[in-house]
């Protein structure tokens, strides 16, 4: 079977399927990305945004993936002077440990195995030392399906007087995100995961300390240039027009759901998974206690590498799931459910993953995994 994007289960870590609504708004003619129609759109976006961030603060709307984001932040915030603590526990922590050291020489990175908590006790003991001036971390870890509790984390991080810089890319709009209780001071989205919008947009919210300790380090990634345009609702540069379009109505379909609605039925999607792998036999890669909400890591079963598991369901069933990646690549397998993931997607995915099962004599039940998803639906 030829794979028709189209018509395919869609569910890897992100980028996510869009609903038909932001697919149109990204599709309407050229506009004048200086004329008043443009600058009323950013104008409805700064007005939505605070339903995913809260009242305080400021958030950058930048022309850019979740990574530009991210060095918009690190280069930004990451101070000259003093100690910057990194803490990994997955691709993505790797690669804030890699942005990072470009714009510090001071960094102390701890690390946990892949799949396992950030080292809490740890990083208290580093933080009591009294000079670290900052602490990068990634909220939810896709590359291993583990959310990591900053909450562990926030008094001991509020105490040291250090800024707390979060890479939330999968986290906002996918797992609930306390930013003000924990005192994040920035935090980045990506606009492919739980907003549900198209890939190449990234959003960093900024406390008010943040912001009066921005030291710009880049020219098209210099926060402050973009909080400086913003209060005009335009951009320092030309912006991917298109994009801001499907933004807008992505919020817009998000707020006509709900915040809570999202990341219940997100929660929810997470659970029937969980369960599903649990009944077809199959085991979840990270520690289950802090098993993320937005995408469910799998080991692959003995014997059943990707080509015989994933490759097998893009091709014969038309469901996209995603590999790991780095160390991890073949070991595992990732189903993503946020955005607008709903209960078909569950379905027809773990009813195909049942027949792959059965085909190779590895089901240990005919029906368990599709049992436990019907139990978790409303």
């Amino acid at each position: 079977m030829t794979l028709d994007p189209e018509t395919a289960t869609f569910l890897i870590a992100g980028p996510v399927r869009i609903h038909p609504r932001v697919l149109r708004a990204m599709s309407a003619p050229s506009v004048n990305h200086r004329g008043d129609y443009f600058h009323g759109v950013v104008a409805q976006i700064q007005e939505l945004l605070p339903m995913l961030f809260g009242p305080a603060g400021r958030t950058a709307i930048l022309s850019g993936s979740g990574t530009a984001g991210l060095e918009a932040m690190y280069s930004g915030l990451v101070p000259k002077e003093g100690r910057t603590l990194v803490l990994t526990n997955g691709n993505f922590g790797e690669r804030t440990d890699q942005i990072v050291r470009r714009y510090s020489t001071n960094v102390t990175t701890l690390t946990a195995p892949w799949g396992q908590h950030i080292p809490i006790e740890a990083a208290r003991a580093e933080l009591d030392k009294g000079d670290v001036h900052a602490v990068c971390v990634v909220h939810n870890e896709t590359s291993v399906g583990l959310a990591n509790d900053l909450g562990q984390l926030a008094a001991a991080v509020r105490k040291s007087g250090a800024l707390f810089l979060v890479d939330g890319i999968s986290a906002i709009a996918g797992i609930p995100v306390p930013a003000a209780e924990w005192g994040i001071d920035a935090i980045v989205a990506g606009s492919q995961k739980g907003l549900a919008a198209p890939a190449g947009l990234s959003l960093v919210h900024l406390s008010d300390r943040a912001i009066k300790a921005l030291h710009p380090s880049t020219f098209y990634l210099d926060l402050g240039a973009h909080l400086k345009a913003l209060e005009k609702n335009d951009t320092p540069w030309t912006p991917a027009v298109p994009l801001f379009l499907a933004l807008r109505e992505a919020l817009l379909v998000l707020k006509e759901e709900g915040l809570d609605g999202r990341l219940a039925r997100t929660h929810r999607l997470a659970v029937a998974s969980r369960d599903a792998v649990k009944a077809l036999g199959l085991e979840l890669f990270p520690d289950p206690r802090y098993a993320s909400d937005t995408v469910t890591a799998v080991k692959n079963p003995d014997g059943l590498d990707d080509s015989k598991l994933r490759k097998v369901l893009e091709r014969e069933y038309s469901v996209l799931v995603q590999g790991g990646q780095g160390v991890l690549t073949g070991k595992i397998f990732r189903i993503g459910h946020m955005g607008i993931a709903d209960w078909p997607d569950l379905l027809v995915t773990f009813a195909a993953l049942e027949r792959i099962l059965g085909k190779a004599g590895r089901l240990p039940r005919p029906g368990a995994g599709l049992s436990a998803v019907v139990a978790q639906m409303p």
